[in-house]
């Protein structure tokens, strides 16, 4: 699209957010998400002359991005989690395994990228819930039609007469494979809870978490755990289950966390911290990784460590180091 602003190009910008947390959705992967929603506005652009608004331009241009993940998709390996890929590993073990390619991994996403700005509490609530990480992962595991079928009846709260519209299909299709999509999700999706401002033992839970990270006190650490807590680390492959092993990994191979420091903010609508660990090489603290925890009465059931800090600390926009 051109430097200059013209009003249809204004109001493409608009859809931005929306498209870009409907593709994410659909790709588990933030970069690829803006990546599509690119193309679908350049798309939109050069073919406005002829859309000549024969439907709803919302509309027109879900089904450009639609299109669009549907083709990125066709040769794509389905993206997961580390713990789709096999059962836990040990705790003592000295090496988590070769990292493996971005493009297997799903992804974190800063909560602006993708969610509207609402003052309602109970919305933000609401779609803190549709970009949690178990919920995007399990959407993975959905044929791709299936895949949009959900989102656009579930998520965004499209009639299954419009879903057949922008689809190109009839309503019983579109019902028959809602009906598949519920019970595939049902079974993947382990469920989490979002990031509440006002919930305060949520905050005082966070609260203790920090403090027990940075001072690096593996016992009040482990108390905040339930007792099945998982540990991941994409792009490394090696994942952890229980206090046991998730203790013995911190306390050994992973001792270097030691010192680290945390910066708060919200990822995919979960509490999330940035770490950064002691700079070898002088005073101050370097980025080590993007820290995404999923919490469920009133314990850490999920530690979700992202290592991919060059690109992943640009997107939300984190400070390149932090001083002494």
């Amino acid at each position: 699209m051109s430097d200059v602003a013209t009003p249809i190009e204004s109001q493409l910008e608009t859809f931005r957010p929306e498209l870009t947390g409907y593709c994410y959705r659909m790709l588990g992967s933030a970069f690829e998400a803006e990546d599509a929603v690119q193309d679908t506005l350049v798309r939109a652009w050069k073919s406005y002359e002829g859309f000549e608004g024969r439907s709803a331009l919302r509309s027109w241009l879900y089904r450009i991005a639609t299109n669009v993940c549907l083709t990125m998709l066709g040769s794509a390996q389905r993206r997961a989690r580390p713990m789709d890929f096999g059962g836990p590993g040990d705790g003592h073990a000295t090496h988590p395994g070769e990292p493996r390619p971005d493009e297997i991994w799903v992804g974190p996403v800063p909560d602006g990228r993708v969610l509207a700005a609402v003052a309602d509490p109970a919305q933000v609530v609401t779609d803190r819930e549709s970009i949690r990480l178990a919920f995007v992962a399990a959407l993975q595991h959905l044929p791709p039609k299936q895949r949009a079928v959900l989102i656009l009846r579930e998520v965004l709260a499209w009639s299954a007469q419009e879903v057949a519209d922008l689809l190109e299909t009839s309503v019983t299709s579109v019902n028959s494979a809602l009906q598949r999509a519920r019970a595939t999700i049902a079974a993947a999706d382990k469920g989490a809870e979002v990031l509440e401002p006002s919930d305060e033992e949520q905050k005082k839970l966070l609260a203790r978490y920090v403090q027990a990270f940075e001072a690096y006190d593996l016992t009040a650490l482990t108390a905040l755990l339930h007792e099945d807590a998982t540990l991941s680390m994409p792009p490394l492959p090696l994942w952890l289950r229980g206090h046991a092993d998730i203790t013995a990994w911190m306390a050994g191979t992973g001792a270097g966390c030691e010192g680290s420091r945390l910066l708060p903010l919200v990822a995919n609508g979960l509490p999330a911290f940035a770490q950064y660990r002691a700079d070898p090489t002088g005073p101050g603290h370097v980025p080590w990784a993007l820290i995404v925890l999923e919490i469920s009465d009133g314990r850490i059931t999920g530690i979700n460590n992202f290592l991919d800090t060059a690109r992943l600390f640009p997107l939300f926009d984190l400070p390149e180091s932090l001083p002494a």
